[in-house]
């Protein structure tokens, strides 16, 4: 995961792996503000891209499921039926919330921020961090219709300040129906072959001044200065390919005891909840239409992670990870030991990290229940009412983040949309979950105040909370907004914040969150202090021995390059590097999440390919490939690129041999799935047909 400007470094070996730069065009693709990579911005978690002029976005389906969930009723069930549009008028919200955030500039730091870190205390130096990416980051929003963030590298090693121009009205261009966008459903994740359309179109939307602004009706289409063309060349197994995206967070350098921790408790334990949870949604989506609408994001999240921490256990126990990185461990400090006063340095650091990491498992069950329980329903709506009302009472420059003026918008937004994407009743049974799974924990790790307000700990103690949670009145949408105004003594003395089941819940368990917060802050502080330390001699050792070091996944824009590359799975199988839309219709079974709609099983069945699309060599038009870049969570959407920066497809999943590859990347075996051009092309053609987006982004509907 390169960070846009290793890629003048890289040159040589970009060459060996098949692309055809000329050092002019390697310059732009080094640039994130240059073409193509300027095209890419960040969607909420995912990646999407500039695919016109008149500000037209490609993102994966399962990117836009809020913003299918957020228009469809009982009546107009987008999800499943779809949705397409013929003029931009009919294009639709996609939340209040929903933004881009375009690349303007980008900043080094890191001198201002390294000199800012010279407290002694560990907490009085994340205090200072805070205060200063607080100051950078203000001073640089001054200018308004502008976000910007401060991103760590290396442990903090290098710091960047990158402003970005924040897009805040997003609509909803087009969707096709769920046995589309999600052929073969949750079973799939991970898994190859695969024949998925994951994909849908959002449009961005600015005031006629060209300005960012909410969302309004005269609001006129952005005009991009960089989007993506469609690739006018078939893609073939061996060929180069590039992809461009926001990873939000990988563990490449995490010590082995903090890997080893999380492969034998946090997956297991998180997993086994989240099934469980998405199990009470599905029983529950099965019987009501409206719950499967709104929890359709959330239930999707839950059984994809389950299904990724149980294939990262098997993957890590069938590839000896553990071993590994125990290993890679061991002989870098055999390197240290040997490398006088700073290799002592690098080592002591190294003790100490293994020492914090220790202290943040020690209530790692009880941290991980408080954390789900209040933010539930209505729990997490009072949670987060109450404290607003402690964050108002400081002033704004020392308030957390998500509290402070700038987030206010987004806040109430939030809180307004909550009744389209939660329901009381679905909520009740979640926290039931999670009350139970509280009054499983030991004595010793229990909360007083919380013991208090639960009044017990049997079945009918929780039911009662249950009740008093239902009736709370942050279940009505004009109480919520009343409550936004209440100060902190309002909700600690007030008789209605005392006899509201979900406000009395927040007051009682907010001392511990804030307890847990200021621990991992002190832990930060710490951090902040030895890990470029360490960090440092690791790049050290490895460019020792002949290899490049990239920081690891922090949420800001990386390339990852490669080829279209087939594998061998464990059982020996090797697998094709293309899926064909002929192998859709065999494994049709017209029940859920094999029912393809019966327009694209027509179009195979006529074999309706046209020149463009049809692949001579498989005959067919291709659906999904594989390659051999590397991708995490956040990479969803990402635009898979050709060896002239064009479109060639959009990520989408990984496959099962690599779910651990955030800890390790293992070229081998490692591939990420996309979905190729030329199927998404074939369905806005011939099966959920949309003209107009086709010929936006340069491509005939004819496919000639």
């Amino acid at each position: 995961m390169w960070t846009p400007q290793q890629l003048l470094e890289l040159a040589s070996q970009l060459k060996q792996s098949g692309a055809r730069a000329t050092p002019k065009q390697l310059a732009q693709w080094a640039d994130p503000k240059g073409d193509p990579l300027g095209a890419v911005v960040p969607l909420g978690g995912c990646t999407a891209s500039f695919v016109s002029p008149k500000g037209l976005l490609l993102t994966n389906h399962h990117c836009a499921l809020g913003a299918i969930g957020l228009n469809s009723t009982p009546q107009r069930n987008l999800l499943r039926d779809g949705f397409k549009t013929g003029t931009n008028n009919e294009e639709v919200s996609a939340g209040p919330n929903a933004r881009i955030f375009v690349l303007d500039s980008v900043q080094d730091v890191t001198a201002k921020v390294q000199s800012a870190l010279s407290a002694a205390d560990p907490l009085a130096r994340i205090v200072a961090l805070d205060a200063l990416e607080k100051q950078l980051v203000g001073d640089c929003e001054k200018q308004s219709d502008y976000g910007c963030r401060l991103y760590s590298y290396s442990g903090g090693n290098r710091y960047e300040l990158q402003r970005s121009l924040e897009i805040r009205d997003l609509r909803l261009v087009y969707a096709p129906p769920e046995a589309i966008g999600n052929f073969g459903g949750e079973s799939e994740n991970w898994m190859w072959p695969r024949h998925s359309g994951d994909f849908a179109f959002y449009r961005a939307y600015v005031g006629k001044d060209g300005k960012p602004a909410p969302y309004a009706i005269d609001n006129v289409p952005y005009q991009p200065r960089r989007w993506l063309k469609i690739a006018d060349k078939p893609l073939s197994a061996g060929d180069f390919i590039m992809l461009a995206g926001f990873p939000s967070l990988t563990n490449r350098y995490a010590m082995a005891d903090d890997f080893q921790a999380n492969a034998e408790w946090t997956y297991p334990t998180v997993a086994a909840h989240y099934k469980r949870l998405a199990a009470l949604i599905d029983a529950e989506s099965r019987k009501n239409p409206q719950i499967a609408s709104k929890y359709a994001s959330t239930l999707r999240g839950w059984q994809g992670a389950a299904k990724n921490y149980e294939s990262q256990i098997e993957s890590i126990r069938r590839a000896g990870t553990t071993q590994i990185k125990r290993n890679e461990e061991t002989e870098l400090l055999q390197w240290l030991r040997g490398k006088g006063a700073a290799g002592q340095t690098a080592l002591a650091a190294h003790a100490r990290l293994v020492e914090l990491g220790q202290q943040a498992r020690e209530q790692r069950d009880r941290d991980l229940v408080l954390g789900q329980l209040s933010a539930t329903g209505s729990l997490a709506a009072a949670s987060q009412l109450y404290r607003s009302a402690i964050e108002r009472a400081k002033p704004d420059a020392q308030r957390e983040n998500g509290y402070r003026d700038r987030d206010r918008v987004a806040f109430e937004n939030g809180l307004k949309q909550m009744d389209r994407r939660t329901d009381p009743r679905m909520d009740r049974q979640l926290q039931n979950y999670w009350l139970h799974e509280y009054v499983k924990l030991p004595k010793e790790h229990r909360v007083v105040a919380i013991d208090t307000w639960l009044e017990g700990d049997d079945e009918k103690s929780i039911k009662r909370a249950l009740d008093r949670i239902a009736k709370s009145r942050l279940n009505n949408p004009e109480q919520r907004a009343n409550w936004l105004k209440t100060d902190r003594t309002g909700f600690e003395q007030s008789k209605d914040a005392s006899k509201d089941g979900a406000i009395s819940f927040a007051v009682a368990i907010m001392p511990t969150l804030l307890q847990m917060e200021q621990e991992i802050r002190g832990r930060a502080g710490e951090t902040l202090l030895v890990r470029p330390v360490y960090l440092k001699a690791l790049a050290d050792f490895r460019k020792s021995v002949g290899k490049v070091a990239y920081p690891d996944a922090n949420g800001s824009l990386r390339v990852s390059y490669g080829t279209v590359t087939p594998y061998t799975k464990d059982n020996g199988v090797r697998q094709l590097p293309f899926t064909r839309v002929d192998e859709i219709a065999a494994r049709n079974t017209g029940a859920a999440p094999f029912n393809a709609p019966q327009a694209l099983l027509d179009a195979v069945a006529a074999k309706r390919y046209s020149a463009a699309l049809l692949d001579k060599r498989l005959e067919s038009v291709p659906v999904n490939f594989l390659a051999d870049l590397d991708i995490s969570g956040g990479n969803s959407g990402s635009p898979v690129l050709d060896g002239q920066g064009k479109l060639a497809g959009i990520a989408f999943d990984n496959n099962w041999e690599s779910v651990s590859s955030s800890w390790l990347f293992d070229p081998a075996a490692t591939r990420t799935i996309s979905v190729d051009q030329r199927y998404m092309r074939w369905i806005l053609q011939e099966v959920f047909p949309a003209p107009r987006l086709l010929a936006e982004m340069g491509v005939p509907a004819s496919g000639k």
